[in-house]
């Protein structure tokens, strides 16, 4: 099996094409990457930035420069010794334009009776495929018919053969589809989407068949060793996933196989899943979480409340997934209920939706995760007794039948239940402390303890040793170093809660939870350009739901969150506060930046450096961490680190350059250091600062934690990390290491640290 010692995600877009990957290729290189890992590849919606929205899997997009470019970038990449990872999506393709998709055209061309019917999983029983993109049912009016195709402004459409003639809305009766208003979507969809995306429609890799021409391209490219990892996107939305990876892993038996998948704490990954691990949200919770104060919880409760800002998280989230349950996932749900024998279409429905609101987990995997099952069961039995003859119906049917369709399409869709509810709602409400509202995360839980950090560490080394881990991904709420110096706040409690009051009352959001996460975002972003934070903002706003959403909008509530960073920066006084505060928390951020870099880069799993962030990255959710990168300045940074230099930590990130550069290339050069796993535990009054432990027997990793408190106690002091015998040379700086925490730490808060010649 090809396992990367450590991998650089890129996203490719018509922006940045597969020559361009091909071009940093040798600074990936130089700067110790084990393999590109690259987002979705395949054929997509025209014009994508992102590619998750695939309308072919047979061959390689064209606008990232199609085969011959994907082969040269290869080739480029195995001269480099470098591997190629790349990102599939079976789940679902794109929809959005038809004629792009040639399955989804041939479907709704021909209906049931179509080549690829099979492919995608429309409820036939329905009728006609309801497919809404009207702006109301009576713009049916204004279709017209093009070149044998029905015609909605810039949506086209297939006529069927003997379906001409007579008005276009005549034409349109006879069709195997029906246009409606977008508005019907949520409630009368007829195929099984992706969330709440209605262009994205899900795919029946269940079928042999289209697992086959589905994965079929991607195969030959690992067979042909061009390919040598695959990261498996969302596989909790599959109807089987356990036997989609043992298919994927009999056709790809020397890849590395990562699974996109949310580990709530304590949640094992699948036993019966045939991959190396997730693609690490579970260590991004774990790591970041041992640089988070917990002592701080109480002070972010106080401000909160006082606010106005809800801080029973359990309530927030109950209330976001019923949102979804009931209002954006309503199709799905009654399709779901309608499968529940013999029992009331409403109380059916009603047992099916708190179901699955009531999941600890993401989703069962029956027969396996049983227990989940069973907690959501009873949990539901318990807050709705009135729905306990429907619960024992729905709980026999499923446990009767765990490969029927009941039982498949209720853990299906509890997946995007828990995803959409939680992640992307509850995350833009419970805004208490945002730094904990990360995908994997759970915000109620305030920080870790260096104990248990040690502990999931272990058992990251002994069950899943090769799955990746991550700070930043294409989908996290914020990047590793916005998130660092958001730590910062959990240490600094009443600072921050009477700089929020200040600032509020002088420029507040009038919508509580968004006022909090406002000022929380500018202070962990400072200085960011206003469009960036107007655009994070208003996502934010209608992510949330509370005043506005993408469907149902508050025009003037959001015309005041578009002028809030224009209004704030135009305030000379305001922001100068704003600046002096952000002042007494940036250099702390630093450190939790480094030490977070060092401990992910170092701990077990192999690391993913995410685009950009070898400096400092103070990056949003998506679109704005799709970025473009400056990969001259990281190049000529790097150079001057590989002759020597050590910079300072200042502005320019070039000390995180250097951490990157120096634990990279030592899992590179020598990849024997980092097996096995060992805590350190310092010793002296500030013991409780240090993180550390070893890997193997001679290589040795020690960090800063909790800066701030380290300060205000009066530093280090007599604080000793006892070394195992021998000499230890930190790589950070090439200096001698010493059992003193006060000169370890003197060039920068971290160190990496050899034994001997090793």
């Amino acid at each position: 099996m090809t396992v990367p010692e450590s991998t650089y995600r890129v996203q490719l877009r018509p922006e940045f094409t597969f020559s361009d990957a091909a071009e940093i290729a040798g600074y990936l290189r130089e700067l110790g990457i084990g393999a590109l890992y690259a987002s979705p590849v395949l054929d997509a919606t025209p014009g994508s930035t992102h590619g998750y929205d695939v309308v072919d899997p047979t061959r390689a997009r064209p606008e990232l420069g199609g085969e011959d470019a994907r082969k040269n970038l290869s080739a480029k990449l195995r001269e480099l010794g470098l591997g190629l990872v790349v990102d599939i999506v079976p789940n679902h393709m794109s929809v959005e334009v038809p004629k792009a998709n040639r399955f989804w055209w041939d479907v709704l061309k021909h209906g049931r009776d179509a080549e690829f019917a099979a492919y995608f999983d429309v409820d036939w029983a329905r009728g006609p495929i309801l497919l809404p993109v009207l702006g109301d049912d009576d713009a049916v009016a204004e279709l017209t018919v093009e070149d044998d195709e029905l015609v909605y402004y810039d949506h086209r459409f297939p006529i069927a053969p003997g379906t001409e003639g007579g008005t276009p809305q005549e034409v349109h009766e006879r069709q195997h589809y029906r246009l409606i208003g977008w508005r019907r979507g949520n409630a009368e969809l007829s195929y099984r989407r992706f969330f709440d995306i209605t262009n994205l429609a899900a795919v029946r890799v269940e079928d042999p068949t289209v697992f086959v021409e589905t994965h079929g391209e991607v195969l030959r490219w690992v067979a042909e060793g061009d390919v040598t990892g695959l990261r498996v996107d969302h596989p909790d939305g599959l109807a089987d996933p356990g036997d989609y990876f043992r298919r994927l892993r009999e056709n790809a038996p020397n890849a590395w196989i990562v699974a996109e998948k949310i580990l709530h704490p304590g949640e094992p990954l699948p036993q019966s899943w045939r991959v190396d691990g997730t693609t690490g949200y579970d260590a991004l919770r774990e790591i970041a979480g041992v640089f988070v104060d917990p002592a701080g919880e109480p002070g972010f409760t106080e401000l909160a409340n006082e606010l106005g800002v809800k801080t029973g998280y359990h309530r927030v989230e109950a209330e976001a997934r019923r949102l979804v349950t009931d209002k954006i996932l309503v199709a799905e749900v009654r399709r779901i209920a309608a499968l529940l024998r013999d029992v009331d279409a409403e109380q059916a429905r009603q047992a099916v939706a708190e179901t699955m609101i009531a999941f600890p987990v993401y989703r069962s995997y029956l027969p396996e995760g049983a227990a989940n099952w069973a907690t959501a069961i009873a949990g539901v039995k318990t807050a709705r007794p009135d729905l306990e003859s429907a619960l024992d119906a729905l709980d026999a049917q499923v446990r009767a039948e765990p490969g029927g369709e009941l039982a498949t399409r209720i853990q299906q869709t509890s997946g995007m239940v828990v995803a959409k509810g939680t992640e992307d709602t509850t995350f833009y409400r419970y805004t208490r402390f945002a730094a904990l509202n990360e995908v994997g995360g759970n915000p109620d839980r305030f920080g870790l303890d260096v104990e248990e950090f040690h502990r999931l560490a272990a058992g990251r080394e002994a069950g899943h040793p090769a799955a990746m881990t991550t700070l930043t991904t294409h989908d996290t709420k914020r990047s590793e170093d916005t998130r660092a110096r958001m730590a910062v706040l959990a240490e600094l409690p009443g600072e921050f809660a009477d700089a929020v009051r200040r600032w509020s009352a002088r420029r507040g959001i009038g919508e509580p939870s968004l006022n909090l996460l406002a000022w929380q975002t500018l202070v962990a972003t400072w200085p960011i350009e206003p469009p960036r934070l107007r655009d994070y903002l208003d996502k934010a706003a209608k992510e949330g739901k509370l005043r506005t959403s993408w469907t149902d909008h508050d025009e003037a509530f959001e015309a005041d969150v578009a002028a809030w960073p224009e209004d704030v920066l135009g305030d000379a006084e305001l922001a100068a506060d704003v600046e002096a505060f952000v002042a007494r928390i940036a250099g702390p951020g630093y450190a939790n930046s480094l030490g977070q870099k060092l401990v992910q880069l170092t701990a077990p799993g192999v690391p993913d450096v995410y685009q950009g962030t070898e400096l400092w990255d103070f990056s949003l959710v998506d679109p704005d961490n799709r970025r473009p990168v400056d990969y001259g300045t990281r190049r000529e940074l790097l150079k001057r680190i590989a002759d020597g230099e050590q910079p300072g930590i200042d502005a320019t990130g070039a000390a995180k350059l250097l951490v990157v550069h120096k634990a990279l290339r030592l899992r590179q050069d020598h990849p024997g250091l980092f097996r096995g796993y060992r805590p350190l535990r310092a010793e002296g009054v500030a013991a409780e600062h240090v993180l550390a432990y070893t890997r193997g027997a001679d290589l040795a990793v020690a960090v800063t934690r909790l800066p701030v408190g380290l300060e205000a106690a009066g530093g280090w002091r007599d604080t000793v990390l006892p070394l195992p015998d021998g000499v230890w040379t930190d790589v950070l700086t090439g200096r001698e290491a010493t059992a003193d925490v006060a000169t370890l730490f003197e060039r920068y808060p971290v160190a990496l640290l050899v034994r001997g010649d090793a």
